[in-house]
């Protein structure tokens, strides 16, 4: 049996997931810039997650190939500006503030943010988890198959 498809499948949504991460630590790190007032500052990014298709490996029975084929597929992350107008907070006193006092910050919750990191990190181990069987399952049919 290929396990290929198995560990391809798990690393692509490992991938998947370690993007969300860094596109929301990005966002973080990001929260608290501020922008001049004719000038165009950070924009929050978000990740959107999309299915698909997966090349078939060729050492696959043809069977097994025809069924695997329709159901198929691995996350693909796309990085996408949120275009959420920036925050507008009364800082007269500021350096980067407009004629009405007003200094402009990007427009990110962070404990939303934070969400995403927690709920990636727990998709991420799963993805890990998978391989991890998928592994054992391959060694213990190679003990099998050893027969000794």
């Amino acid at each position: 049996m290929d396990y290929s498809k198995v560990f391809a499948i798990s690393a692509a949504g490992m991938q998947a997931e370690r993007t969300r991460v860094e596109v929301a630590a990005l966002n973080l790190a990001n929260a608290n810039t501020v922008s001049a007032p004719d000038a165009q500052g950070f924009s929050p990014q978000r990740v959107m997650l999309r299915s698909a298709l997966m090349p078939q490996a060729s050492a696959f029975s043809a069977q097994l190939e025809q069924a695997a084929s329709a159901a198929t597929s691995v996350p693909e992350a796309l990085v996408q500006p949120t275009g959420a107008a920036p925050r507008l907070l009364h800082d007269p006193g500021h350096p980067l503030a407009n004629a009405a006092g007003m200094v402009a910050q990007p427009a990110v919750d962070t404990a939303s943010e934070m969400v995403t990191i927690m709920s990636a990190m727990r998709s991420y181990e799963a993805n890990v988890a998978a391989a991890s069987a998928a592994r054992t399952l391959a060694l213990k049919t190679l003990e099998i198959g050893g027969g000794s």
